[in-house]
C-alpha cells in the first residue's frame, strides 16, 4: 500500500509536497520553471491518459507550495535587510576577511554570510551555543541560509573560532553602536531629543562560568550575590529600553571602570559629543567615578548606599516633602524633597562633592528607629508604677509597645546644580523598564547568560593581589607598632633606672638627716637652732623619696603596658607572617578568559534583541508594544506553505491554536502586507493565515476520544 499523506487534507488542489532541497531552488528561482517540474510520467501510473498528463506538467510548470517549518524567521530575516543590519555585518566581515590577520576564513563571502546567520539565528531556532547544532535536526535555520541543511557545529564553531582569532570583535562593536544608534535614534528624531534631553542607562551584568581552574571572580546578582567565576558584560540602553551596546570584561572588574570604557566608545564610535545624562546602578556610587564623570560635562543620577547616611539630618536643606506615588485608593504612600549632599571624596577628604537630592520617603516600609533609652528599663516604661512588680505571683504581662518606626528613606541623587525633586526621582525608577526589564525579557531569553569560548591564558592572580597587599599593609603597621612600643619601652626603662637611682640618693640623704637629728637629739642639744634646719631637710627628704616612689611605680606600670603593647605587636606579626606562608602555599594560577568569542555572539545577541523590537513596534499590535522575545518567539517561529515567485515570496501559515493569538496573527499578516517587508534579494513577502494542520493519524492507534 502507497503511503498516505496526513496534510492532504489542507494542501491546496493540485500541489505536491516538496522536499527542502526543492524549496531551497525555488525560493532562488534560478530558472522561471522549477528543476521538478519534469516529474516522471511512471509516477502517475498506467492509467492515467496522455491529456490528463499534460494537464498536470503544466500545472507543475507553476510556482508551487512547500510545507517548512520556522518560516515566521522570515519576518526577522526582512526587517535585518530593511533596517542594514545585514549590510552592516557583511561590510564589518568583509573588512575583517580582506585584512592581514583572517587566516582560515572562507574566501566565498556567501559563505561567510550564512555562517553570520546561522549565528545571528540560533536563539530564534531555540539553540543556546553552537554544541547544540550536533542535535539540531530543524530546517529554520537551513530556511533563513538557504541551503539544503543548516551548517554542522564543527563547521560553525570554526568559524566563530577564527572571527575571534582576526579580532571581529573590535569591528563588530563599533559596527553595532553605529547600527543601533542610526536605528533608534535617526535625525527625524534628534530635534525631539534635544528639547526632552535622552536619558541612557548603564548597568552591569555578570554570568557565571564554571571551570576547574580560577579564573577572575564576582559577586552573580542571579545567584543571590554568589561569588563565582564569571564575565562581567556592561550593557548601554536608551529611555525606551533598546540595548544599544554591550561589552564583555572580566568578572572582578567594577562597574565604575567598565562604564566609562563603554561611553567612550560608543561615542567614537557613532561621532558624539556627550552622552549627557546617564542613569548608573547603584554600583557606581562612588565620589571618584561621580566627579570624573561630572567634569567630563555628564549629569549622572543614581543611589546613594544605605552606608552613606544615616537618617534625614545627614541630608541638608531639605525642601517641602510633596506627594509622589499613591495607592489604588488615592492615599500618598511616597513622598519626595528636594536636599543636598556632601559626598567626601577619598583622594580629596577636603574638597567633597556636593550634589543634589531626590529624597524619597516611602511610607510603605517602615524602619525600626534605634532606642535611645536603656532596653532594661525600656520593657516596662509604659507600666504603672502597681504593675512593674513582675516578681509577685499575681502579675500579669500586657503587649509591649509596639517598636518606634519611620518610613524607609531612598536618596536618587544627581551631580546637577540644580534639579526637580519629582523628575529625578522618576528618572532614576523608569530604569527598571528601560534596562532592568529589558535585561530580562529580551538578553536573557535570547541566552545572554550563555558563555561562548572558554580559552585562557595565565594572569596574575588579581585575589592574591588584593589579599597580599592587605597582610603587607598590615605587617607594616604592626612593625612600625612594633617599634614604637619597643621605643617607649626603652624611654621607660632608662626612666626607670633614672628613678631608681634618685629613689636611692634620696633616702640616703634621709637616713644622713636622720642620723644627725638622732645625734643631736642624745647629746641633749634639742634646742640648737641648726636643728630645725635639719629636720626640715629630712621631711625634705622624705617628701622626696616618696614622690620618686609614685613616679617609680607609675613608670614600671607604664613599662608594662608598653611591654604587653609590644607582646601583642609581635604576636599579631606572627600571624600575619602565618597567613602569608599558607597563602604562598595554597597559592593557586589564575586564568583569565579570552572573550572575544562570547562578546561577538553577544553583539548579536543585543542586534537580533533591537530586531525584534524593531519587529515589534512596526508590525504588531499595540497590546504587543510592551512584551518581551518570549511572546513573540512562537509567531517567529510558524510553519506554513511557502509559494516563491520572482517578485514574491507567500508564506501560507498555521494558524495558533487560540483564538485571541490567532486575531493577533491575521492583524500581523495583515501589517506587513499592507507596509510592505522585503527580503535580501528584493522579493516582497506576504503573509496568509491558512487553516489548522490536520492531525489524524492513520495507524494502528484507536480514536478514543
Amino acid at each position: 500500500m502507497p503511503p498516505v499523506d496526513n496534510n492532504s487534507s489542507r494542501r491546496p488542489p493540485g500541489s505536491i509536497v516538496l522536499g527542502f532541497r526543492e524549496l531551497r531552488h525555488a525560493l532562488s528561482l534560478s530558472s522561471p520553471a522549477p528543476a521538478f517540474a519534469h516529474f516522471p510520467r511512471g509516477a502517475l501510473g498506467c492509467c492515467c491518459s496522455s491529456a490528463f498528463f499534460a494537464l498536470t506538467e503544466k500545472k507543475l510548470t507553476e510556482p508551487q507550495p512547500i510545507w517548512q517549518e520556522g518560516i515566521g524567521s522570515l519576518l526577522l530575516l526582512a526587517a535585518a535587510h530593511q533596517t542594514g543590519f545585514l549590510a552592516t555585518l557583511g561590510a564589518t566581515i568583509q573588512g575583517v576577511a580582506s585584512s592581514g590577520y583572517s587566516s582560515g576564513l572562507p574566501l566565498n563571502l556567501a559563505v561567510v554570510e550564512r555562517l553570520v546567520l546561522t549565528l545571528l539565528f540560533l536563539p530564534v531556532a531555540g539553540l543556546a551555543r553552537t554544541w547544540d547544532l550536533r542535535t539540531y535536526t530543524g530546517t529554520l535555520l537551513a530556511l533563513v541560509t538557504g541551503r539544503g541543511c543548516a551548517y554542522s557545529y564543527a563547521y560553525v564553531e570554526q568559524f566563530l573560532s577564527r572571527l575571534a582569532h582576526a579580532g571581529a570583535d573590535e569591528g563588530l562593536t563599533d559596527a553595532m553602536a553605529q547600527w543601533t544608534w542610526a536605528l533608534w535614534h535617526d535625525e527625524r528624531t534628534q530635534h525631539k531629543q534635544e528639547e526632552q534631553r535622552a536619558v541612557f542607562y548603564v548597568d552591569g551584568h555578570r554570568k557565571a562560568v564554571y571551570s576547574d581552574v580560577l579564573v577572575p571572580r564576582g559577586p552573580v546578582g542571579k545567584l543571590g550575590g554568589k561569588i563565582l567565576g564569571c564575565r562581567e558584560l556592561v550593557v548601554l540602553h536608551d529611555n525606551r529600553g533598546h540595548p544599544l551596546l554591550a561589552i564583555t570584561h572580566r568578572g572582578d572588574q567594577h562597574l565604575t571602570i567598565g562604564a566609562p570604557h563603554l561611553l567612550q566608545r560608543y561615542e567614537r564610535a557613532t561621532d558624539l559629543v556627550h552622552l549627557d545624562c546617564l542613569v548608573v546602578d547603584r554600583e557606581g556610587m562612588a565620589a571618584e567615578f561621580l566627579f570624573q564623570l561630572h567634569s567630563e560635562g555628564r549629569q549622572v543620577i543614581t543611589l546613594l548606599r544605605s552606608s552613606q547616611y544615616e537618617d534625614e539630618g545627614s541630608f541638608t536643606e531639605v525642601g517641602e516633602w510633596l506627594p509622589w506615588r499613591s495607592d489604588r485608593s488615592g492615599k500618598v504612600v511616597c513622598e519626595v524633597a528636594v536636599a543636598r549632599f556632601q559626598l567626601t571624596r577619598s583622594t580629596h577628604p577636603d574638597q567633597p562633592l556636593a550634589v543634589r537630592v531626590a529624597l524619597i520617603r516611602d511610607w510603605r516600609k517602615r524602619v525600626v528607629c534605634e532606642a535611645e533609652t536603656d532596653e532594661d528599663e525600656q520593657w516596662k516604661a509604659d507600666l504603672a508604677p502597681d504593675q512593674q512588680q513582675f516578681w509577685e505571683p499575681e502579675w500579669q504581662a500586657t503587649p509591649a509597645l509596639p517598636a518606634l518606626t519611620r518610613p524607609k528613606l531612598i536618596p536618587v541623587v544627581t551631580t546637577t546644580a540644580e534639579a526637580n525633586a519629582v523628575e529625578l526621582a522618576h528618572t532614576y525608577f523608569h530604569r527598571w523598564n528601560c534596562q532592568e526589564n529589558a535585561i530580562r525579557d529580551w538578553l536573557i531569553p535570547l541566552n545572554l547568560d550563555t558563555n561562548h569560548g572558554y580559552a585562557k591564558e595565565p594572569v596574575v592572580n588579581s585575589e592574591l593581589v588584593k589579599q597580599r597587599a592587605v597582610l603587607e599593609k598590615r605587617l607594616a603597621h604592626l612593625h612600625r607598632l612594633a617599634a614604637e612600643s619597643r621605643k617607649r619601652l626603652h624611654q621607660t626603662r632608662e626612666s626607670d633606672q633614672v628613678r631608681k637611682q634618685q629613689v636611692v640618693i634620696w633616702e640616703q640623704r634621709q637616713q644622713d638627716r636622720l642620723s644627725q637629728v638622732t645625734a643631736l637629739e642624745t647629746i641633749g642639744q634639742s634646742g640648737e637652732p641648726g636643728l630645725l634646719a635639719i629636720k626640715a631637710q629630712q621631711l625634705e627628704a622624705e617628701w622626696e623619696v616618696h614622690h620618686r616612689r609614685v613616679l617609680l611605680e607609675a613608670t614600671s606600670v607604664a613599662g608594662k603596658r608598653e611591654l604587653n603593647h609590644c607582646e601583642q605587636s609581635c604576636r599579631a606579626l606572627r600571624l600575619v607572617l602565618r597567613q602569608q606562608e599558607e597563602l604562598r602555599a595554597c597559592e593557586r594560577e589564575m586564568q583569565e578568559l579570552d572573550n572575544t568569542k562570547d562578546q561577538i555572539m553577544t553583539l548579536l545577541k543585543v542586534g537580533l534583541a533591537n530586531l525584534g523590537m524593531w519587529v515589534r513596534d512596526h508590525y504588531f499590535g499595540e497590546s504587543y508594544q510592551s512584551c518581551g522575545w518570549e511572546r513573540l518567539v512562537p509567531f517567529f517561529q510558524l510553519s506554513g506553505w511557502v509559494t516563491a515567485t520572482e517578485t514574491e515570496v507567500r508564506l501560507n501559515v498555521s494558524p495558533f491554536n487560540h483564538r485571541g493569538m490567532g486575531r493577533d496573527l491575521q492583524d500581523l499578516c495583515r501589517k506587513v502586507n499592507t507596509d510592505g517587508a522585503h527580503l535580501p534579494d528584493g522579493r516582497r513577502l506576504v503573509l496568509t493565515v491558512g487553516r489548522p494542520r490536520s492531525g489524524c493519524l492513520h495507524g494502528p492507534l484507536a480514536n478514543t476520544g
